[in-house]
């Protein structure tokens, strides 16, 4: 698949069906994951694989009742929750390297992107789930102080067709030279 055709082809699944993937399939996105930009290469994320029904059920009892991804937390065979290592992204010295405090959210974000189009790329489905109490999942998966829950990302085959959602025009976002100036 080539790289823009899986950037526009990914879609948010909420409805899987109940076939695991396969060993290889798992390997190769927590591959692509791995390979994902970090702040001084820090590799932050971490990820906890939770097949068991129970403590998917569990986990989905963590998201609002209205949160329409709390059935796929329940249904996907797998649920990948993404963790991150506490003052080690975004740091020198032990102290924070900006005014934007620890960078985990960042890092993580970006080995999820490369998660989500690797699982894409081979027919796999994800969705973002981000809406949720963290400190019940940490409780839950038993995540140590050290580490924090940033992401629930229910996993599996597409038992249904994503939407696709409107985008921007590239014109009302992109500024040129300071904020708000349109033209170059």
């Amino acid at each position: 698949m080539e790289l823009m055709e899986a950037i526009k082809g990914r879609r948010s699944i909420r409805k899987y069906k109940a076939d695991m993937p396969s060993d290889e399939d798992i390997g190769f996105v927590l591959e692509a994951a791995r390979w994902a930009p970090s702040w001084a290469n820090t590799q932050c994320w971490e990820f906890i694989l939770v097949k068991d029904s129970e403590t998917k059920r569990k986990l989905a009892d963590v998201l609002s009742e209205n949160n329409p991804a709390r059935r796929a937390c329940e249904q996907a065979p797998l649920i990948v929750a993404a963790c991150a290592q506490k003052e080690k992204s975004g740091y020198f010295k032990r102290n924070t390297a900006t005014d934007k405090g620890d960078w985990l959210m960042f890092d993580v974000a970006l080995a999820l992107q490369n998660l989500t189009l690797a699982a894409h790329s081979r027919g796999l489905g994800t969705v973002h789930v981000g809406f949720f109490d963290s400190r019940k999942a940490a409780e839950i998966l038993q995540v140590p102080r050290q580490a924090e829950i940033v992401e629930l990302l229910p996993f599996g085959y597409p038992d249904t067709e994503g939407k696709v959602s409107p985008r921007k025009p590239i014109e009302e976002f992109v500024f040129y030279n300071k904020y708000g100036q349109r033209k170059a």
